[in-house]
């Protein structure tokens, strides 16, 4: 018996779930985080420039080049050790070092990115960030350092994976352009752990961002909504009893749906990319299984009062340009009918005076009629007499009397073949 076949893609379906293992990262290190998006058409955008801007850099240190078409990628890079992916609108590069620099968050870090190298990158920078992995010192010590590295009202300090770590971030941007996060971690703690927290901070972070560029596309679009709000308002207040014509009102309606319809699309990518992202960075949090360090807000509390309500704008304004769509299609639909209604009453108007002039066209048909009988009637009673007159003679009559007696059979003979022709015509 042959064996049965496989699906032309089982194999690619299930190596996909292997395909991106977290990194291990011995403590201490340091962690380069960068992302790039194209600034339009992300996600659409040529794959094979990606890769091409990744092999530029690999080629600089002698490295092996990805395969075609990949979506990731790892390998060494010099004394660092890169980690690549693509993904849906944007690309990230993760370069992992052993130790730390004496200089908390050195910018000089960052020198893994050449700069001519990210001047030639195919999109634009959409957040990057410096990440401090050190091993866990006494509660006071940290809470120093944390206050000297970040921001106090907005920092985020947390226990994570059953106090395996503690790590902190502020979510602001250094003087270098950077963001910071720290990662102190519980001895015994596995290299493998400390690479899944450093890779869960950097998903929350480019995904935080990448799901903010809703809330940009709201403020962007909120001037437009509240004009077509006013104007499709105005137009449904005018319905009732309004002094426009219903035909005008109308077209306006139509002209307001097409652009409230525009707006849909336009929008409609990047409010479900934002809800999609949203879920990831709320999931990402959850993992952690974040503890109260010292009194301090988790990432979640940070999120909880930073994040969500830019969220909650998102989804609010997505619903109500979703009412105002719907608003606009059942006025439309009640205007329809409303014409409707006013062009049938125009038709049945139209029909009733076609009915009268049926009928005055019937009377005249038949006073026509009349006076055809009283015309033929003459010319035949003329003729009769003409053929009779040689008879008058020899049957001692005048030709008046004549012509009298001819009169009324000729008339009852000319109504007759006249009625009997509009009889075979109905």
């Amino acid at each position: 018996m042959p064996p049965i076949d496989d699906h032309p893609l089982r194999y690619q379906l299930t190596n996909e779930l292997h395909a991106r293992p977290f990194p291990s990262v011995a403590v201490p290190a340091t962690a380069v985080f960068l992302a790039v998006k194209r600034v339009e058409g992300a996600a659409g955008r040529d794959r094979d420039a990606d890769l091409q801007h990744l092999t530029a850099l690999l080629d600089r240190h002698g490295a092996p080049h990805p395969q075609p078409g990949a979506s990731h990628y790892s390998g060494k890079l010099g004394r660092y050790r890169l980690k690549w992916e693509s993904h849906t609108e944007f690309v990230t590069y993760t370069a992992f070092t052993d130790g730390v620099s004496a200089r908390p968050f050195d910018p000089s870090d960052f020198e893994v990115f050449p700069e001519d190298w990210l001047e030639d990158a195919p999109g634009r920078r959409i957040t990057s960030a410096l990440i401090r992995i050190n091993t866990l010192k006494d509660d006071e010590t940290m809470r120093d350092e944390i206050a000297d590295w970040f921001v106090a009202d907005s920092v985020a300090v947390a226990r994570v994976l059953d106090q395996s770590a503690v790590i902190a971030g502020d979510f602001r941007i250094d003087p270098a352009g950077h963001l910071r996060f720290l990662v102190n971690a519980a001895p015994g703690a596995g290299s493998r752990r400390m690479g899944r927290i450093v890779q869960r901070l950097c998903e929350i972070e480019t995904y935080k961002t990448m799901s903010m560029l809703g809330l940009a596309k709201v403020r962007e679009m909120g001037p437009l909504m509240g004009d077509l709000d006013q104007r499709l308002s105005g137009l449904i207040g005018n319905m009732p009893g309004g002094e426009t014509r219903a035909e005008d009102t109308l077209d306006d309606l139509l002209s307001i749906s097409a652009e409230l319809e525009g707006l849909v699309a336009q929008t409609s990518y990047r409010f479900g990319a934002t809800a999609a992202y949203e879920r990831i960075v709320q999931q990402r949090i959850s993992v952690l299984r974040e503890e109260r360090f010292n009194g301090r807000q988790t990432f979640g509390e940070f999120m909880m009062r930073r994040y969500d309500p830019a969220m909650r704008t998102v989804r609010s304004t997505k619903e109500r340009l979703d009412a105002m769509a719907d608003r606009a299609m059942r006025a439309g639909e009640l205007l329809r009918t409303r014409v409707d209604v006013e062009r049938s009453a125009q038709n049945q108007a139209l029909l009733e005076s076609m009915n009268r002039r049926a009928d005055m066209q019937l009377r005249l048909q038949r006073t026509v009629e009349g006076l055809s009988v009283v015309a033929i009637s003459y010319y035949a009673v003329s003729l009769a007499a003409y053929l009779l007159y040689p008879l008058s003679e020899p049957m001692g009559l005048s030709k008046g009397m004549l012509t009298a007696l001819v009169t009324l059979p000729v008339v009852g003979l000319v109504w007759w073949m006249i009625r009997r022709i509009r009889k075979k015509l109905d």
